[in-house]
Order: C-alpha cells, then structure tokens, then sequence
C-alpha cells in the first residue's frame, strides 16, 4: 500500500478533538416516544444488487471487481486523515464521502419514507449504532454482506462476530466499539474508584454524573444489582430506574448527561462520572488525574456498524471498502485517529507500529480481565425500546 499516512500527525489530530460520541445528542432516552413510521410497509422487492429494485438479500457473487462509486454516509469526527485516498488508491474507486450521519434517529426519520418505498437514500454505506442497525435489518431494508467480498471478515473479533444481535454479522460489520464504564478525577476522589458502590459514597454527592442513554446509563448498574444487560426485562430495568430515582432524590446525582461530563470531570465539578473510554483517553492528555475504570460487576458495550441498505446502487464497492477497513493494518490507523476499542482482533502489533503507547493502552487495547466485565445489550423489539427508554426518562427529564 503506498505510503499515504503520516503516523505523527495522526498523533496530532487526535489531541485536540471532540468525540464522535458528542453528536448523540440526548441519546435513545429523548427519542422515547419517536414512532416508527411507516414500518409496516416495508417489503421485499425482487432482483438487482441495488437501486429501487433491491431486496434484503445481495445478488450471488459474479465474481467481477468493484468499479465506479462507492457513496458512504458516516459520523463526524470518525475517519482518519488520509484515509479515503487510501482507499481510492488502493482499489481504484471513488468515494464520496460525507459527515453527515448526527443522530441515529433522527437520521432514521429522515429515510424511512424513502427506504419503505425502495428509494435511493443517496448512501451505499452507512454507519449506524448496532442498535439502530437492527431495526433496519428487521425491517428487511438492508443487504447482505456477502462473505465472498468481505475476506478481511476473519479478523474481526470473535465475540463480535457471534454477537446474539446478528449472528456471523450477514447485514452488520462493527465498525468501532467503546466501553462504557466509570471515569474519575483522582484529585477531586482523593482515593481510587473501582465499585458502583463509589457512586453512592456521601462524601460524593452533588458530584457525580449518570448517562441519558438507557443502555449506557442502566446496564452497570443493572449488572452491580445482579441482572443481566444480555437479557433485560421490564423487571430488572425498573428495579435500577427506581434505585436511580432514590439517588437523585438524595442530591446524590448532580446531573444526566451526554457526553458533556468532560468539562465538569475535569474541573472537579463531578467527582465520579459514567463515562465513555474515547472521551477519556483525550481528556487525560491534558488532565493525568483522570482515570477511567470498568467497575468490577461489569460494564458494556456500545458499537457502531457498517451496513449496506438495501438501495445502495454499488454493492461490490461498499463491500470493497469494508474489506479495506478489515484489513489490520489499515484499521490500525483509524483506531490512532478515533482512539476507540478496535472491533479486530490482535491489533497489538499494527497499533505498535504507529506508536506504542496505543497498544499499551488499557483503554484502546484492553486486556482480557477488562474484556471479560464488558457485556452488550441485545436487540429489542421496538415496543421494547420504548418502553425501557420511556422509563428512565421519567427520571432523567429526557
């Protein structure tokens, strides 16, 4: 591959930037009562690899190469410099590329009405939140990702490709995962965090943060109350909503928040935040008394996807380019740029060669027994969804 980037400034980029997670605004709480739409229309076509005429299965494999555009729709902040010219060069396609993927369900009102009808959405490739992904793949409105053109596949992580939301990942490619845990500020602690029970410390209160989103923000504590975020019911979700609701009422909960824990972390203002490992990393560049922790009973998972609706007019193209971000060393370089959790597996030696201190990174390059606490929600049922978010917007105001 030609020598395209420059791993310092891959450095550099990253130092002073917002997180990609910034852009989800309220999260899944505030969408609580968004209605689906016009779900019920959506229907199988018949033939084509794509346009007004594709179904949610891809055409059988011809075996000819990609050729033409390939139109990616993805998240600000969540490619690395150089990246697209790589790829263009690599693979003789063109991209058109563009930052305009904000909010899951917002982007989701914006092209229901055109997906139940099989039109074009102007996207071969999108990048949604697993969650989001799902709905469309149940919806029958995305193709599949056929293995035949995705031979990269085999590096991806295997507890990601046996995940129970798409078993073998046929409609969904992860395409960056983070952990969701416990962040602190050692100077406003003055002692180490490493329990749930830390939140409810009285010498706290008033200072610490939980998360709007009902996945990021319920499941340690879920996990902490002995439930499981695999396997979530109304009943283990209302017993950590009403024990949320008794520690807001104490003022021991200063606040729910989207990622705009940053600033009061590191003030001082929160003592103990729910918090993602991304924004961590980049917050102790300039704040080394920060830390981020997953606490012993567990925390999880969030994951974005790649996916292929089911209108892409260039299937073999979008494939190509998933193939090309399978590839380690490749992916090795937007891990240096995103600072997130690779969804490849053994990028230890690919990480080093940018610069060791990625793959030395806990939080970038976790070990095992950190590994082993993160678990990940499954799909939900619509009615579901709403119904979990509805509840812990009744707490948080979302």
């Amino acid at each position: 591959m030609p020598a395209q980037f420059d791993p310092q400034l891959l450095a550099r980029l990253t130092a002073n930037r917002t997180s990609r997670r910034r852009f989800l605004g309220g999260g899944a709480a505030a969408a609580a009562a968004l209605a689906l739409g016009p779900s019920v229309l959506a229907a199988c076509g018949s033939g084509g690899e794509g346009g007004s005429g594709a179904t949610s299965s891809a055409a059988p494999d011809d075996g000819s190469p990609a050729t033409g555009e390939v139109r990616i729709s993805n998240w600000p902040l969540y490619m690395a410099e150089g990246f697209v010219a790589a790829f263009q060069t690599a693979s003789g396609l063109t991209v058109d590329y563009k930052e305009d993927f904000n909010d899951n369900e917002q982007w989701f009102a914006k092209v229901k009405e055109p997906l139940s009808r099989k039109q074009d959405i102007g996207a071969d490739l999108v990048v949604p939140t697993e969650f989001m992904a799902v709905r469309l793949a149940g919806l029958k409105w995305l193709n599949e990702i056929r293995d035949s053109r995705v031979p990269n596949k085999k590096n991806l992580r295997e507890d990601l490709l046996n995940s129970k939301a798409d078993p073998g990942r046929k409609y969904t490619a992860p395409y960056m995962t983070g952990m969701v845990g416990l962040a602190y500020n050692k100077a406003a602690t003055g002692r180490d965090i490493t329990k749930i029970d830390d939140l409810w410390d009285p010498a706290f209160k008033g200072r610490v943060s939980l998360l709007s989103d009902v996945q990021d923000g319920l499941g340690m504590i879920m996990q902490w109350q002995g439930n499981s975020v695999e396997d979530p019911t109304t009943e283990s979700i209302t017993k950590a909503v009403d024990f949320v609701r008794e520690q807001k009422d104490k003022g021991q909960i200063r606040r729910f928040t989207g990622n705009d824990y940053a600033d009061d972390l590191a003030a001082g203002n929160i003592a103990v935040a729910q918090a993602y490992s991304g924004d961590v990393v980049q917050l102790q560049a300039d704040n080394p008394d920060l830390q981020f922790i997953v606490p012993e009973t567990g925390g999880d998972w969030f994951i974005d996807t790649m996916v292929i609706p089911y209108t892409t007019q260039n299937q073999k193209a979008a494939e190509a380019w998933i193939d090309y971000v399978y590839d380690r060393a490749n992916y090795a370089k937007l891990i240096a740029f995103t600072q997130f959790v690779p969804v490849l597996s053994d990028m230890t030696d690919e990480l080093a060669k940018i610069d060791p201190k990625l793959a030395s990174n806990p939080l970038i390059n976790p070990p095992a027994d950190m590994l082993a606490k993160l678990k990940s929600w499954p799909a939900l049922t619509d009615e579901k969804t709403q119904e979990f978010n509805s509840l812990y917007a009744a707490v948080t105001g979302g």
